[in-house]
């Protein structure tokens, strides 16, 4: 099969829409999507590095899922955009292996991220005493390079396994970017093998990851209705609202692109699903921790009242 490898040299992507009327506006769309999401990730990133109080685990995690989510965003988004504006729909052998494997490590990598976060949670909520001395600044370390080794094997595996088989046939991609999907099934070579490594790999991924999260909010509900301080309460459901939004967000998409049945499916309902997946959530994390969180608008708040103290003076 190795010999065939170079055979496809370049991928068609169809694209969101071939309709000349509705290019433009997506492109101006898209733009101030991507813009939002730049500037709210990377501003969150650098609010939590300027101001100590948000030196602890949870925001050295949602500095992270920060990073991921604008990573995955940029690995997606400006080549979409490009294409839109140039009609250019064209994508060479590599940089779809690269793009593929940028937006899957990515997003393997918030998957563990936003379970990391839910352990953290429930460290703060069910064992407060003891937090200090779980989410230490060594656990969180390995938590977040454990989460990035996952993400990044996953995608060399994904990339390795998809990219030995022979692409011989048609190089149209019925998509706006490079997914595991999409590319497997232009294979000429016999796909079950890297159809099952998909699935597992996936499965398990998603499935942990989950199992993590719902384990450590089952024991979060638990303790907030123990609870007999109404203060108490508002503080612990305070503490896990913006996270629980993020996880809603992030796993109802999944749950919808990958639960229902393949025979409901429309390639234009996935194309839509996709873009809210690679463009949307990447935008909205930053603005659910930011407008639901009190430390980091009051984070903010400050920063805004030095620079103008700094601009006056």
């Amino acid at each position: 099969m190795v010999e065939n490898r170079t055979e496809m040299t370049e991928f068609l992507l169809l694209g969101l829409t071939d309709d000349p009327h509705l290019q433009v506006p997506l492109f101006f769309t898209f733009l101030l999507i991507y813009t939002i999401t730049v500037a709210g990730n990377l501003g969150m990133i650098l609010l939590i590095l300027l101001d100590p109080h948000l030196h602890t685990p949870m925001y050295y995690f949602l500095a992270n899922l920060s990073l991921v989510d604008f990573g995955y965003s940029s690995a997606i988004t400006p080549m979409v955009m490009a294409g839109l504006l140039t009609g250019d729909q064209v994508i060479s052998y590599n940089a779809c292996a690269a793009q593929l494997f940028f937006f899957g490590a990515f997003a393997t990598v918030e998957n563990y991220l936003l379970a990391s976060m839910a352990y953290d949670r429930y460290a703060a909520v069910c064992k407060p005493l003891h937090y200090t001395t779980t989410m230490t600044t060594r656990a969180c370390a390995w938590m977040v390079i454990a989460s990035y080794s996952c993400g990044f094997l996953t995608a060399s595996i994904h990339v390795g396994d998809i990219f030995s088989l022979s692409f011989c046939n048609s190089n149209v991609l019925h998509h706006f970017f490079c997914d595991v999907p999409a590319v497997i099934v232009l294979s000429c070579s016999d796909r079950h093998v890297s159809e099952l490594v998909l699935f597992y790999l996936e499965s398990f991924n998603m499935s942990f990851a989950l199992l993590v999260i719902l384990i450590s909010y089952a024991f979060i509900f638990v303790t907030i209705l123990r609870m007999h301080s109404g203060a108490g309460y508002q503080k612990a459901l305070s503490t896990c609202a913006s996270h629980f939004t993020a996880v809603s967000i992030f796993y109802g998409t999944a749950i919808f692109m990958y639960l229902q049945p393949s025979s409901s499916h429309s390639m234009d309902t996935d194309k839509m699903a996709s873009v809210f997946y690679t463009m949307v959530i990447p935008m909205l994390n930053p603005l659910v921790y930011s407008l639901r969180n009190k430390e980091v608008k009051s984070a903010l708040i400050k920063i805004i009242l030095k620079a103008k103290e700094s601009l006056e003076s």
